[in-house]
């Protein structure tokens, strides 16, 4: 299921792709580069920051690498997160725990999400910061509130000072700019004219847009994007063809670093132990 799932993803890419014309492969390259630095660097780097696993550096790039996979074949990248939670389990990590502790992780992601945008000076509209800021503080008063009532519940679940918050937060920043830059390369790559600060606020409504469960590649997200990129004067043509390859370059870095990593572990190379046990 899981090889039907990633054929039909990728097939799904590469038809979009096909109806683009062309493609100029060096801004492709160029804007990639960054992204793969972002995704599977900084966000790994990130989830260890927070992390209270006992796991290496090492550990959380393999595994976050490895959940990029089966994000990617999956709605609103729920596979990520059901690998990351079973890796850690399989780590000596109580579920529950890793299930806070991953979507803890995908919090702070928000977070830098909705600063990001803001910090640029070009903001989303007021309806849509003030839903994004309601929820994160429904999500922080309701966890303080299980925190004080039910000490006994939480009392594995990961708890980042501000310093750690802070760095996640930055961390998650330095993504963002990833995904915008390869954004950008994959708009060159097409022929079309890279917008100025205005491209900043249609990524950042894309992203919100994001919230919405769909397929790697026909998503809410991405039609959010042409959507937006049509409505700041890139072509139709243009704006779908950026949009396709961006869903297509995805799938390079996960599958030559994902993909080696999870073929390379199931076949031994990695061993690994419990921390109580190391």
């Amino acid at each position: 299921m899981r090889l039907v799932a990633l054929v039909t993803a990728v097939v799904v890419s590469l038809w979009n792709v096909e109806r683009v014309p062309h493609t100029a492969v060096l801004p492709a390259v160029l804007g990639l580069l960054p992204f793969a630095i972002g995704k599977y660097v900084l966000c790994p780097l990130r989830w260890h920051a927070i992390s209270t696993s006992g796991r290496t550096r090492r550990w959380h790039l393999r595994a976050y690498a490895e959940s990029e996979i089966l994000g990617l074949i999956t709605p609103w990248h729920a596979g990520a997160d059901l690998w990351r939670v079973h890796r850690l389990e399989t780590a000596g990590v109580r579920r529950a725990s890793g299930a806070a502790e991953v979507a803890l992780d995908r919090f702070v992601g928000a977070v830098g999400l909705v600063v990001a945008v803001a910090v640029t000076g070009v903001t989303l509209p007021w309806t849509v910061l003030a839903i994004a800021l309601g929820a994160a503080a429904l999500v922080l008063v309701a966890a303080l509130v299980v925190r004080r009532r039910r000490p006994s519940l939480t009392g594995r679940w990961p708890w980042p000072s501000p310093k750690v918050f802070a760095l996640g937060v930055l961390l998650s920043i330095g993504y963002q700019a990833t995904i915008l830059g390869l954004l950008v390369g994959a708009i060159a790559a097409v022929g079309g004219p890279v917008p100025g600060l205005q491209l900043v606020a249609v990524f950042g409504a894309s992203q919100v847009a994001g919230v919405l469960p769909g397929v790697h590649g026909a998503s809410p997200r991405d039609g959010a994007l042409v959507a937006g990129l049509a409505a700041i004067g890139v072509s139709w043509r243009e704006a779908f063809g950026a949009v396709a390859l961006t869903t297509l370059l995805y799938w390079i870095p996960a599958l030559l670093i994902g993909g080696s990593l999870m073929f390379l572990r199931w076949r031994g190379w990695f061993t690994e132990r419990h921390p109580e046990t190391a």
